[in-house]
């Protein structure tokens, strides 16, 4: 290197520092993909980014999309992401083979999730009824992968009683139903109601209150969260602490503003063309949030039981739910807000 090149990057460095040393919060871009940007489930990281409040943790978060939580899932583990807003469940699925991730915000403490049968199948009146049908899901060894396959155990049938076909939510969703590719779907608003006001689904399982969620599941059932490599977290606590503060900040804005207030904050192409039909769902499932980002009482058991049931890599396995999650930057977060 020349001495001219040496001159000029030490003033560019010292220029940085002078004018706020950009350089510096460099450190801070982080990249976070969702399982879905447009269900309604995974809202709380949108309307985080949309409200500012990353930024005003000084936070230079990018926002990926991607069609399933399996898909997010594998991006975190291959280093290509520092977070995924997916569901909590792929926690203890993860552990069961020797890989930890821990959620820190927890959004949900109700699935958010419908199973839909199609108008063009009345016989489907039970999950007893899978057998010998195609059921939807968003991906294979997604959180609507194994809901589905727990509804199906439980109502005693076996993995090859049934087919399941990822089919993505929204459009892709909507084609596979109308098509007969499905006979019935696992699937999140908008595009429930979108099926509901056409006539060409109905609800056979509903799972979007915490209420629902008991019936169904035996219990609350910590769904969409945030959630980080473990190794990741042991020497990022700072960032993991300034995307808490932003994400708390957001489930408390959420428990006191209405759906309406709520929607208006969203990007307008997120109403899929209907935007009451929109706040219809938001107001329908608002339930489902957490207050407060933290983990609801008894729920990691609620989801270990339910993966037990049907997983063959977390039946029988020693999983240690103290390992899937933590309140440490949840609780810091939540202080900071109530003593502001």
């Amino acid at each position: 290197m020349t001495r001219p090149v040496i001159r000029s990057a030490l003033s560019a460095l010292v220029l940085a520092i002078a004018i706020g040393a950009p350089a510096a919060r460099a450190a801070d871009k982080l990249t976070i993909i969702v399982g879905g940007m447009e269900k309604q489930i995974y809202l709380p990281a949108v309307l985080t980014q949309q409200l500012g409040y990353f930024k005003d943790e000084g936070l230079d978060v990018e926002l990926l999309n991607t069609k399933a939580g399996v898909e997010a899932e594998n991006e975190l583990l291959a280093g290509a992401v520092q977070g995924v807003v997916g569901f909590y469940d792929h926690t203890v699925d993860l552990q069961s083979k020797g890989k930890y991730i821990e959620s820190i915000v927890q959004f949900s403490q109700a699935p958010g999730e419908v199973e839909l049968v199609s108008a063009q199948h009345p016989e489907m009146k039970s999950p007893a009824d899978f057998k010998g049908k195609t059921l939807g899901v968003t991906g294979l060894g997604s959180s609507t992968d194994f809901l589905t396959q727990y509804l199906a155990v439980r109502a005693g049938l076996k993995a090859g009683d049934y087919t399941l076909l990822p089919v993505g939510a929204g459009n892709t969703f909507i084609a596979a139903i109308k098509q007969d590719q499905i006979q019935a779907g696992m699937t999140t608003e908008p595009t429930i109601a979108r099926l509901l006001k056409t006539g060409e689904a109905k609800v056979l399982v509903d799972m979007r209150t915490p209420e629902l969620t008991k019936q169904a599941l035996g219990g609350l059932y910590p769904a969409a969260s945030f959630y980080v490599q473990s190794s990741w977290l042991e020497n990022h606590k700072d960032e993991a602490q300034k995307l808490a503060n932003a994400m708390v900040r957001t489930m408390h804005y959420i428990a006191t503003h209405s759906a309406e207030e709520i929607a208006e904050k969203m990007p307008k192409d997120y109403y899929a063309g209907d935007k009451d039909l929109y706040v219809q769902g938001l107001a329908g499932g608002k339930a489902m949030f957490t207050p407060d980002g933290r983990m609801p009482e008894g729920g990691p058991e609620t989801v270990l039981k339910v993966q037990a049931t049907f997983s063959k890599t977390v039946k029988g396995k020693e999983i240690d739910l103290s390992k899937t999650y933590t309140t440490e930057f949840v609780d810091a977060a939540n202080k900071k807000l109530t003593s502001n």
